[in-house]
């Protein structure tokens, strides 16, 4: 199970613990803003898309959408997401809980912008119901992210504790 693999690499920093699981789907920004009682802003959503013949990762703030110009200006293509079929098999975790975290070894991940206004952020941790809370610095080094991107619209750049 996907959230095992996380469970062991946040071991390696005895970070594990601080992995949050409810008895309620948290498979959607929404529905992870419900079980943790906090805005859906700071849900860090993971999409998962295709670049060629390579799979990335960009995690943005829950509040955020793709903006296609900013996504092809960056990546110099189409944003395409992956398949569910393909989401498992490319990423390494399924679909509701797709993270940044003990993922496969040839996926990129890059964090948007959207996510710098706040202090911590909310990620899945491989299952639809699960979650760790991270500050900015702890996301930028755990998910291994290779830059921040600005790839994103429909988000206002305002401090949020």
């Amino acid at each position: 199970m996907a959230i095992e693999k996380v469970r062991d690499y946040f071991k390696q920093w005895d970070l594990d613990s601080r992995i949050q699981e409810f008895e309620t789907s948290s498979a959607t920004v929404e529905l992870a803003a419900q079980a943790l009682g906090c805005a859906p802003e700071r849900i860090a959503k993971t999409l998962s898309f295709k670049l060629a013949e390579k799979c990335v990762l960009v995690v943005i703030a829950g509040d955020a959408k793709i903006d296609n110009a900013k996504f092809k200006a960056h990546f110099k293509t189409k944003a395409k997401m992956l398949s569910p079929e393909e989401v498992d098999r490319c990423i390494g975790h399924g679909i509701g809980g797709v993270c940044p975290f003990a993922i496969n070894a040839d996926v990129d991940v890059y964090l948007d912008q959207s996510l710098q206004r706040f202090k911590t952020v909310f990620p899945a941790c491989g299952s639809s119901n699960s979650v760790i809370e991270l500050t900015i610095d702890e996301l930028v080094k755990y998910s291994n992210s290779i830059e921040w991107s600005d790839v994103c619209k429909n988000w206002q750049p305002k401090e949020i504790a």
